[in-house]
C-alpha cells in the first residue's frame, strides 16, 4: 500500500508507539496528523519528525481524550484541516494506573476513565470522522488494544460497584475490540477496514512504567505491528480482526458475541449523545 498521497491521524502521537508510528509514517512520505493532549510536547515532537525526515506535511492537533467535548473539538480541526482521511489509527490511551493515582477516577463527563479514554473516545470520534473516512475508502481504521482483556459487566460498566485499575484497564481494551467487530460488520462493502490488535507485550513506554510493571518488549516492536496494519498491502481488505502483533489471534468470547457487541453499541451511543446513524 503506497501511502506517500494518503493523509493519516495518529491519537496518542507525542509518546511511545503513536510516536514511532508517526515517525515511519511520515518517512514513508504520508501527511501526518498527530494528535496528543499537550502543545508543548506536540511542537517538541513535531520539531523532532520534521528534523529526522525532511516532511513539511505534519500538524499537531491538540485534545484531552478524556472529555467528550475536547473529542468532538479534534474531530473538528480533523475536518478543518483536510477533506479526506486514509487511514484512523487509535492508539491514544491510559494504562492500569496513572499519574500515581491507583483508586478509580473519572472523566470530566463523570465516566470511568479508562473506559473514557481507551474506548468512548475513539468510538466517538471514529463516529465523527466516518463520513469522511468512507469519502477515502480504500481506507483503514487500526485500533491498538491489548492482549489484557476482561469481559464488560454491563451490569456496572463504570466499575462503582468493586474497582480495579486493572480489571478497568482489560474491561476497555475489550470494548476497543468489540467496536472493531461491530463496526467492520457496519461498514461491510464500503472499502472501509477495521482492525484491532495486541501491539507487544509491556513495552518500554511511559504508561507500563506509571502502572509499575518491569518493560520487555521495545517500542519498535509495538509500532512495527501498528503500522502492518494500517499499511501492510496483504491486509487489504481483512477487516473485523483481532491480531497479536502481527498474527491474527482470538480475541476474549465476548468479542464475538453479537448481543454484547449491540449492547455496548447502544451505550456507547447514548453516553456519547448521537444517533444510531452518527
Amino acid at each position: 500500500m503506497s501511502i506517500a498521497d494518503k493523509t493519516v491521524l495518529v491519537t496518542g502521537a507525542t509518546d511511545g508507539v503513536g510516536r514511532l508510528a508517526a515517525l515511519e509514517l511520515a518517512r514513508a512520505g504520508a501527511r501526518v496528523l498527530l494528535h496528543g493532549r499537550s502543545e508543548e510536547k506536540g511542537a517538541a515532537v513535531l520539531a523532532e519528525i520534521r528534523a529526522a525526515t525532511g516532511s513539511d506535511r505534519l500538524e499537531f492537533l491538540r485534545a484531552d481524550l478524556a472529555a467528550l467535548a475536547e473529542v468532538r473539538e479534534l474531530a473538528a480541526q480533523v475536518l478543518r484541516t483536510t477533506d479526506r482521511l486514509d487511514i484512523l489509527v487509535n492508539n491514544a490511551g491510559v494504562g492500569s494506573k496513572s499519574r500515581g493515582v491507583s483508586g478509580r477516577e473519572t472523566s470530566r463527563d463523570g465516566h470511568e476513565l479508562r473506559f473514557a479514554v481507551n474506548y468512548l473516545a475513539p468510538f466517538l470520534l471514529t463516529h465523527l470522522l466516518l463520513a469522511t473516512i468512507r469519502r477515502s475508502a480504500p481506507a483503514r481504521i487500526v485500533n491498538v488494544a491489548s492482549a489484557g482483556q476482561q469481559a464488560i459487566d454491563f451490569d456496572d460498566v463504570m466499575l462503582t460497584q468493586s474497582y480495579d485499575g486493572t480489571r478497568a484497564y482489560c474491561q476497555s481494551k475489550l470494548a476497543q475490540i468489540l467496536f472493531t467487530v461491530e463496526l467492520a460488520e457496519r461498514l461491510a462493502g464500503s472499502g472501509v477496514t477495521v482492525t484491532a490488535l495486541h501491539p507487544a507485550t509491556y513495552m518500554n513506554t511511559a504508561m507500563v512504567r506509571t502502572a509499575g510493571h518491569t518493560p520487555i518488549s521495545k517500542v519498535e516492536d509495538g509500532a512495527d505491528a501498528v503500522l502492518n496494519l494500517a499499511v501492510a498491502p496483504a491486509l487489504a481488505g481483512k477487516t473485523g480482526l483481532y491480531f497479536n502483533r502481527k498474527q491474527a489471534a482470538r480475541a476474549d468470547p465476548q468479542a464475538y458475541d453479537p448481543a454484547a457487541r449491540t449492547a455496548l453499541w447502544r451505550l456507547s451511543l447514548e453516553l456519547c449523545g448521537l444517533s444510531d446513524q452518527g
